[in-house]
Formats: C-alpha cells, structure tokens, sequence
C-alpha cells in the first residue's frame, strides 16, 4: 500500500464514479481502477461496491477512509512543521473569517501580521462558521475567527473581544439623530434591510427579533457587508450591523433599541491536538495582543473602525 493507494480512494469515495475521480486525478480510469483493485488485494477486503449506478463505499471501505483521510492529514501537517521556519522569514498562514470581520477586524490585524512577518503569505477566505469549523477539522485552514458557542467536536476557541450589534439608518431615515431608545417591538413598523441567512450575524437578529415577538419587514436581503450600509445610507430602511462597522461614516447614524442586541464573544477557532505553525503561533499571539488593547486607555484603541471596547 501506498500513499497514491490513500488519495485515489478518497476521489472515488468523493465523486461515487471512475471516470469522474480519473479526471480529477489526471489519469486514465483503467489506472485508477487498477490501483484500487490491488489496495483491495493487500488489504484482502472489498473497499468499493460497484455493483449500482454509482460507486460507493462497503462497511469495510467507509471504516477504511475515514483513517486513510486522517493519516493523509497529519502526514501533510507533518510536512509543513518540517518546512516550517521559527524566525518566521517564510511560510503561509491559512486564515478563515466570517464576513462581516472583513468590514471592520480584518484590515488592521493582517496589516500589522505582515508589517512585522512579511515572509508570511497570507491565505485568507471569508466563510460562514459552520464551513470554517469543517474545513479545520478537514485541516483546509490553520485558524479561524468567528463566534464563541457550541463547536464541532475537536475544534478550540480562544475568546478574544466582545462585539456588539447595533440598530443603523440613513440620514432620510425619520428615526436618524434619535436620542431616546427605541422599542424593540417597534421594529415591526420599521422596513429593515438585513444580511442573508448564511450570515451568523443575521441569525443572532432574527433570534433577537423572535425573541420580542417581532416580526420583521424585510425588504432587503444582501449578502454584502458594503451593499447594506450604501443602500441604507441611501435610503430609509434601516439595519443591524456590529457597532464597529459604523462608527465612521457620517451617513449611518446609530440608534439606540431597548433593549439592546445582546453582545457575542469573537474567537479565534483551531483544530484540537493539531500542529500549530510558527505562523499560526504569531498570529494567535498579535489577535490576543490587539484584543487587549480594545480594553486600555482611549489613546491605545484601534481608530474608527476596530471592535468595541
């Protein structure tokens, strides 16, 4: 058995056909069904069942994978802590983030890492959480940043800062230089224009809008952080973003909800038990160190921009 035996397994079992594993392995379908059969051989067992219309996995093979997807994984870990460098003069940072931390949280953090490591080359995505959390256990990404609660099992949080959510409208809007708290239940009365589904942040508002009996009128949904806050800038629908989102343009103007959007705890997300590059190590390292300062004295807090104290 050898480690292509691994791979060219894995593809069948991911495409359920041949023919299509074949060609995203570039090689010949009689190749990659002849090195399956002699897996089979050393291991004396029947891996695939293809006897249907598609190729799918035996008892035997789904118990087989899912170590052969595991030992692939710790072998390609194994490879970059040997590649790894402790100076940090070279290397890459795989770093995932929910989307509206690319708004606000993103911009200084990644701007201070390559000031001080720019060997480093960033690999950063922007994903919901539930796909952050899969692709570290499947060990696609180094870190994530995303929202404390309830996680996969053998995925890790650091908690690093509390966020807080905040009602936002236009200078058109009636309720725009409001002093006095809003309602929550008032709400219903207002059309709002909301981030999509997918978002982690849309399901703490819908949550928050149940929660008080709201029913919202939704007339926008975007899954685009700069969309929302041109279209409310623009108009008189209103929304709910992290009160760091708009702290500075002049055309979004808070108002206060009684009673307010409870806060979430931002962490910083890693696989349980896996191997932390030196990278990975700083990283955590300056998110923690950034965090803390949200807390000290005015003078040493991010400018507009950054997370709430």
């Amino acid at each position: 058995m050898e480690l292509r035996h691994l791979r060219y397994l894995l593809a069948v079992a991911e495409h359920a056909n041949f023919t299509r594993a074949a060609e995203a392995l570039h090689i010949s379908q009689p190749t990659l069904s002849q090195q399956i059969k002699q897996l089979e051989r050393s291991l004396r067992v029947q891996l695939l069942d293809r006897s249907g219309r598609t190729v799918r996995l035996t008892d035997a093979g789904e118990v087989y994978t899912r170590y052969a997807r595991r030992a692939l994984q710790d072998l390609a870990a194994g490879e970059r802590a040997v590649l790894d460098v402790q100076d940090l003069s070279r290397g890459t940072l795989r770093l995932a983030v929910t989307p509206t931390f690319t708004a606000y949280l993103i911009g200084p953090l990644v701007a201070d890492f390559h000031a001080r490591h720019a060997g480093i080359a960033l690999d950063l995505r922007e994903l919901p959480q539930d796909r952050i959390e899969a692709a570290l256990l499947a060990d696609e990404l180094d870190l994530g940043i995303a929202f404390s609660g309830t996680h996969l099992l053998g995925v890790a949080g650091t908690d690093l800062f509390t966020e807080t959510l905040g009602l936002v409208v236009g200078s058109g809007h009636a309720c725009a230089g409001r002093s006095t708290a809003l309602p929550a239940g008032e709400l219903a009365g207002h059309p709002l224009a909301l981030l999509s589904g997918d978002f982690a942040t849309r399901r703490h508002i819908d949550a928050y809008l149940a929660g008080h009996g709201v029913t919202p009128r939704i007339a926008v949904e975007a899954n685009s952080i700069n969309a929302l806050t041109e279209i409310v800038g623009r108009s008189v629908l209103a929304t709910v973003l992290p009160d760091a989102i708009t702290r500075g343009p002049a055309h979004l103007h808070p108002v206060p909800v009684d009673p307010p959007l409870p806060a979430r705890t931002v962490t910083l997300l890693r696989r349980e038990a896996a191997y932390q590059s030196a990278a990975a190590r700083a990283f955590t390292a300056l998110a923690r160190r950034w965090a803390r300062e949200q807390d000290g004295p005015p003078e040493n807090r991010a400018p507009q921009g950054g997370p709430p104290a």
